[in-house]
């Protein structure tokens, strides 16, 4: 049995995805592994970004369920409160 998934990445202007299919029982660090063997996501320093699914930030030893998305997460441009204080006084 297998699992398919989705791994994301997204950057301000663009994003890619590519889709999976790994054994059942996989694990986010599987589909990392099998990520950066594509020409695209093996540009990316997989090991440093922080990891996501559907949103929810999870550890890499977490086991995929059929249909996640997993999400390689930007490191934060600015600190969401300072966000909201700048454009508040705006």
């Amino acid at each position: 049995m297998s699992v398919r998934i989705e791994v994301v990445h997204a950057l301000s202007e663009e994003q890619w995805v590519l889709p999976l299919e790994l054994n059942e029982g996989a694990t986010v660090e599987d589909a990392l592994v099998q990520a950066a063997r594509d020409l695209v996501f093996g540009r990316f320093a997989l090991d440093q970004l922080t990891v996501g699914i559907w949103g929810e930030v999870v550890e890499r030893n977490k086991p995929l369920s059929d249909g996640d998305r997993l999400e390689l997460l930007r490191p934060l441009q600015i600190d969401p409160k300072t966000a909201r204080r700048i454009r508040a006084k705006r």
